[in-house]
């Protein structure tokens, strides 16, 4: 039996029935990562939403009643009545895999906790992004990193697991740049247009973003330079070897809702030709698109030829959210290329990409350690 990815992409992988779907939960559950994950998660054909959990008051009320839910739709009909719980492992949380989108504090407590009581933790938070042990996937990019898992598991005597998804604007450059390393990557500028909704909820306030644009981010410029290098790097003799790339990231925030748009200025090795760099781009892809995983866009990336796309609101929801669009190639008078990329970053930034490195994982046998069953049992 064959089942439908989210592009409309035919998968080989068998559909689980209603009691074979692998238990999952979903910590951070009612901001808007934790929100896109539920809705996500909701009618995915592998995992079946079983906990939603949050560290605030409303702990035991139904997750409907909760929820001021901000994403598009309803609050999933078989979610609205799961009680909402605390972001702990045990049998009130019956999960065998554990989407993560607690802030970077909580998430530094309760990930590993969930990891030493048997559960695969697929996170979106930083906490652990940088570990030497803990993989920072783009499963089209660096699917082989999750080798680190070995040693991680048996340095920290876990029996489940603990990886991480890229920061929401570090996922679209290195989506884009990935294609192009066979050209050798040496130099990259990048400038950020961020969407409000990147900063959670409430967010900037209003009258800061209105009319206005935020020059700064913390931590972003940081995060996009290391976890790039990170990504593009290897995995090798038991350790992350960074990837040789210089990055300089400008990071700003823009009155948009969703999608973060950026500018790329590229120098390469070898000098590539603009249909070679075109080519690469139209041809890419990786293990999501050979297994034909639920949630992987049939195409990565999208190339548009018009003088002014991508734009947020016109391109972001490309391959439901998942794909990437670049356009505008042209020379770049300081270094060799300059284009522009767009991504979703609640999507193919957070929700998406954790989702994905769990199917990954999942294909891969990599869940748990043979004869372990999760933090529920």
């Amino acid at each position: 039996m064959t089942q439908r990815n989210t592009s409309g992409q035919s998968s080989q992988s068998a559909q689980l029935s209603q009691p074979q779907r692998i238990p999952a939960a979903v910590l951070g559950a009612t901001g808007m990562v934790g929100q896109r994950l539920v809705a996500l998660l909701a009618e995915h054909p592998w995992f079946a939403l079983v906990g939603v959990a949050a560290s605030d008051r409303s702990q035991g009320r139904p997750y409907g009643d909760v929820v001021r839910w901000r994403i598009e739709g309803d609050v999933p009909a078989q979610v609205r009545s799961l009680p909402l719980v605390a972001p702990t492992p045990g049998a009130h949380l019956p999960a065998q895999v554990v989407f993560s989108a607690l802030p970077t504090a909580e998430a530094q407590e309760f990930e590993p906790a969930f990891a030493r009581a048997g559960a695969f933790v697929s996170s979106n938070a930083s906490a652990y992004r940088m570990s030497d042990d803990v993989p920072l996937i783009v499963p089209e990019i660096n699917p082989g990193h999750l080798d680190a898992l070995t040693i991680q598991r048996a340095a920290r005597a876990w029996p489940g697991a603990l990886v991480t998804n890229p920061n929401c604007s570090t996922i679209g450059l290195t989506i884009a740049l990935a294609p192009l390393a066979r050209f050798g990557l040496r130099r990259v500028i990048v400038t950020t247009l961020q969407a409000a909704s990147g900063a959670g909820y409430p967010g900037v306030p209003s009258l800061d973003l209105i009319d206005n644009v935020v020059p700064y981010i913390s931590g972003e410029e940081e995060k996009m330079a290391s976890e790039t290098r990170k990504i593009l790097g290897a995995w090798t003799a038991g350790h992350f070897a960074d990837a040789e790339l210089r990055l300089s990231a400008h990071c700003n925030r823009v009155p948009v809702r969703e999608g973060h748009l950026e500018c790329v200025s590229v120098e390469f090795e070898q000098r590539p030709q603009p249909d070679d760099i075109l080519a690469a781009w139209r041809d890419f892809s990786g293990e999501p698109q050979r297994l034909g995983l639920p949630t992987a866009p049939a195409h990565p990336i999208a190339y548009r030829d018009e003088p002014d796309r991508p734009q947020p609101a016109r391109d972001r929801d490309q391959g439901a959210g998942m794909t990437v669009t670049v356009g505008r190639l042209r020379p770049c008078e300081i270094f060799d290329y300059k284009f522009v990329c767009l991504s979703h970053n609640t999507i193919r930034g957070a929700a998406g990409a954790a989702l994905l490195n769990a199917e990954l994982a999942y294909a891969r046998g990599l869940l748990a350690q043979q004869g372990e069953q999760g933090a529920s049992q």
